[in-house]
């Protein structure tokens, strides 16, 4: 079998951090990249769910610019327990 070099740039955080978890389960980071090719190529899609960050929706983006106005406006703006746990299960 020939092999074949693929270079990427990625954080060095990121890197150091993968490369722990590899090493704790017994695999380097070419076995690694190879399993997540493979089931790629096996699957034919990415074997995770790829979705924007629900941070960024529209609806929270909404919240967000309402909320600073109402700072920047000097009104407080209160919650309680339960409306914070209302607006989780809007997200």
């Amino acid at each position: 079998m020939s092999t074949s070099t693929i270079t990427i740039r990625v954080d060095k955080e990121l890197k150091k951090r993968a490369e722990e978890i590899f090493e704790n389960i017994g695999i380097s980071t070419t076995t690694a990249f190879t399993l997540f090719m493979k089931k790629v190529i096996r699957d034919e899609e990415i074997p995770f769910k790829l979705q924007i960050d629900p941070f960024y929706s529209e609806s929270n983006l909404k919240r967000l610019k309402k909320s600073i106005s109402q700072l920047d406006n000097g009104e407080c703006v209160s919650k309680t327990i339960e409306d914070l746990k209302e607006f989780e299960n809007e997200i």
